[in-house]
């Protein structure tokens, strides 16, 4: 079982079941993590699937497209680590990924 740790704001860290092929973002909705509401669905196009990374898997992922670093631009609460989980596809070299969602400030 590949394995995704996740941190929801004011949470504790969870581990959940991650499947190869999804994104992160479609792994952490299905889990119920109600505070990453996902609103485009995966288009790249809103950032409410905003997550930060653990630095330690930073290599492993892929890189950071204009769209995606003019989404988080927009976010308050972006910082070093902040990616959107909808451009993230898991993969077995992610397994034990550490992602914390970034709280909605709204």
């Amino acid at each position: 079982m590949l394995k995704l740790l996740v941190t929801p704001p004011a949470g504790a860290q969870t581990v959940v079941e991650a499947q190869e092929g999804l994104s992160v973002m479609e792994i952490l909705r299905d889990a119920g993590f109600e505070s990453l509401p996902a609103f485009c669905g995966g288009c790249c196009s809103c950032a409410t699937c905003h997550v930060y990374v653990d630095p330690a898997f930073a290599d492993r992922l892929p890189p950071l497209s204009d769209d995606e670093d003019a989404l988080l631009d927009s976010a308050e609460q972006r910082r070093p680590g902040s990616r959107l989980s909808c451009q993230l596809p898991f993969s077995a070299a992610l397994d034990g990924l550490a992602v914390e969602i970034a709280p909605d400030l709204g």
